[in-house]
């Protein structure tokens, strides 16, 4: 019997491809470059499974092509707001993601931006590189405590809450977090956490505000001019979860007003374009997507979409099955 076929569409850590490549026929993008529409319809065309990332669009005009061959599209990645769902479903395609592996790593990263902006990290070393840093002063870029602070997050799952575990427990911080359901009453015991009855009550409330709900039409600029108005303007806000989450021009206009005092920012709407606004800002940290750069966790991940193919592909129950 012949192995499946597998596109990978771009490259992942050469100890994961080596193994796909053991049990499947697999096709990599060498060229490590996005793929367009009309090669992911040939692709679905073609081959049995096709491994896109969050960068991937699968739109429903691209997974209803005609003639499908392929049967599972494993996600490279938790977050699956790039692929229509819908259309998946209604074409009998499985979906799978790579939850709980890249928590940590991205928690770290939430937690670097919001160091980086609150103690002014990022425009302290443009200085230093432009030779333009004169020696210390008692009143040289002057920024926020960290410890002891309020944080807000917007959202309260796996990796909001490792979030809250490394800034409660390692600075101190007061924790506040909206979240649709009720969560575990034991972990808001051990965070001492309280819930806040709107994100607009969080808002008004925080000192670091975080966000960690995920992408989607439901959540499209969630963070707008209406809601920035209602941050301190000591604040600063912190994306790692989608960059349609907040409205680019909003935050723009926010920063360059002082309305806020700061902003980390890790995705960003249309990546990797981002609004051209953002580069002019001094008081915004930008990072290219490093979420779960770790050599360590994109293993893992990569290890996770290994073992929904070769569940699938044996007949077994799913793992991280989506659709």
């Amino acid at each position: 019997m012949s192995k499946p076929s597998v596109l990978i569409s771009r490259r992942w850590p050469a100890s994961v491809e080596a193994k796909l490549q053991q049990h499947f026929h697999v096709t990599l993008n060498t060229e490590d470059r996005p793929l367009s529409a009309a090669e992911f319809k040939s692709a679905l065309q073609h081959y049995d499974a096709i491994c896109p990332t969050v960068t991937d669009t699968l739109s429903a005009e691209v997974l209803t092509v005609a003639n499908k061959r392929c049967r599972i599209l494993g996600n490279f990645g938790v977050g699956y707001n790039h692929i229509d769902i819908e259309a998946a479903r209604s074409e009998g395609l499985i979906v799978t993601n790579t939850p709980g592996v890249l928590t940590e790593s991205t928690a770290d990263i939430a937690m670097t931006l919001l160091l980086m902006s609150a103690r002014r990290g990022a425009e302290g070393d443009r200085l230093v590189r432009a030779g333009q840093w004169h020696g210390w002063c008692p009143t040289q870029m002057m920024s926020s405590d960290v410890t002891g602070a309020t944080l807000g997050l917007i959202g309260f799952g796996r990796i909001a809450q490792a979030v809250a575990r490394k800034a409660h427990h390692g600075f101190g911080m007061k924790i506040l977090y909206t979240k649709p359901s009720p969560a575990d009453p034991v972990i808001v015991a051990d965070l001492q956490a309280e819930a806040c009855s709107s994100v607009e009550e969080l808002l008004t409330r925080c000192d670091y505000v975080s966000l960690h709900c995920p992408g989607g039409a439901s959540t499209r600029h969630l963070i707008n001019a209406e809601r920035l108005k209602l941050m301190k303007p000591t604040a600063h806000l912190i994306n790692t979860a989608r960059g349609d989450v907040v409205d680019s021009q909003a935050l723009v206009d926010a920063l360059n007003k002082r309305q806020i005092a700061g902003a980390g920012l890790d995705v960003y709407e249309g990546e990797p374009e981002i609004h051209p606004g953002f580069r002019e800002l001094e008081n915004i940290t930008l990072l290219p997507h490093l979420g779960s750069a770790t050599i360590a966790t994109r293993t893992a991940m990569g290890e996770k979409v290994l073992a929904n193919l070769h569940a699938f592909f044996t007949g077994q129950e799913l793992p991280d099955r989506v659709v």
